[in-house]
């Protein structure tokens, strides 16, 4: 993503000429964004050919979206094609102890935070690098609550070992910054999620994984230098995870489910490696916020792909506490 900064000699003005030969402008209901030209967006707008994604090299296969058929929606951003693809991504992300009375100071009242023990619950940072997908690459970060299922009934015993496996989990983000325009009003007026577009950048390989995200001075916002945890393949559809995320939308909850074909991924217990810089700026503020006690487990996924569904409305019911 080009910066705003200016640069000696008007070359500045001649980058951005030269990004927007490089780009062509798209409509999401009524917003207009630019996009890579001859990227996937630009060529198949959602209805992507899975026979040619199969031929890039970045990507191990497609059988898993084979049995994914898309269907058309009419959303806020306009008729679209659900769910969202992401092809080859990686992620990364930290698990920390919090107070419950912490978490739930900053969580809408009709949610409750997921609890390990009597008082204490489990928040998020997490980093994302989706490099092929049907909007294009871009770069994502997020501060995150594990929150009860928003369903009828108590939660019961394999609820809370899925979210502590990172498998099956409910959550609610409080910051989900992006690096593109498409990414940023796609996740912002078609799903309801606080996003916003800034300078990210994330590298998650099999030895290293590393994270910036600006604030708006291009200073640290979160930033994760980590060894990234020993990495164990899986076949293709053999370690399937989701995660459910609630918004709401006009004053009416959704909830968005999203479905990790994970192809390669390590975790850890141990700290030891791990820094976190919390600099200053709206992530830095949220996580703050929450009060972390400590990290207790750190996963990496060097490889995996996703299927991102566009939200659909949800009972989400009243709770008193």
């Amino acid at each position: 993503m080009s910066s705003s900064r200016q640069e000696p000699g008007g070359r500045e003005a001649g980058r951005q000429v030269a990004d927007r030969r490089d780009t062509v402008e798209a409509d999401l209901g009524g917003r207009t964004v630019t996009v890579p030209r001859g990227g996937l967006y630009d060529r198949y707008r959602m209805d992507t050919d899975l026979d040619e994604v199969a031929r890039d090299p970045r990507v191990s296969g497609v059988d898993f979206f084979r049995q994914l058929p898309k269907t058309r929606v009419e959303s806020r951003i306009g008729p679209t094609l659900t769910p969202n693809f992401y092809y080859r991504i990686s992620t990364a992300r930290l698990t920390m102890l919090a107070r419950s009375r912490a978490i739930r100071a900053r969580l809408p009242k009709e949610l409750a935070p997921l609890e390990v023990a009597p008082g204490l619950g489990l928040v998020s940072v997490m980093f994302f690098r989706y490099d092929v997908c049907d909007i294009d690459f871009y770069t994502e970060a997020a501060v995150g609550i594990a929150v009860k299922p928003a369903r009828h009934g108590k939660l019961g015993f394999f609820d809370l070992v899925a979210g502590l496996k990172n498998e099956d989990l409910d959550s609610y983000v409080l910051s989900l910054p992006v690096s593109t325009q498409i990414a940023q009003v796609r996740g912002h007026d078609g799903y309801g999620f606080p996003k916003w577009v800034t300078p990210l950048d994330v590298d998650i390989n099999t030895q290293r994984t590393t994270a910036r995200v600006a604030n708006e001075s291009d200073e640290v916002d979160l930033a994760l230098t980590a060894s990234t945890p020993k990495q164990t393949a899986y076949p293709s559809g053999e370690r399937v995870g989701s995660l459910t995320s609630y918004t709401s939308i006009n004053g009416t909850w959704h909830s968005t489910l999203s479905q990790t074909n994970v192809l390669s991924s390590g975790t850890t217990r141990s700290t030891r490696g791990i820094s976190l810089k919390v600099g200053r700026g709206r992530m830095a503020d949220d996580l703050r916020s929450l009060k972390p006690i400590r990290t207790i487990q750190f996963d990496a996924m060097t490889e995996g792909q996703l299927a991102l569904h566009m939200p659909v409305p949800t009972s989400v019911p009243s709770r008193n506490k």
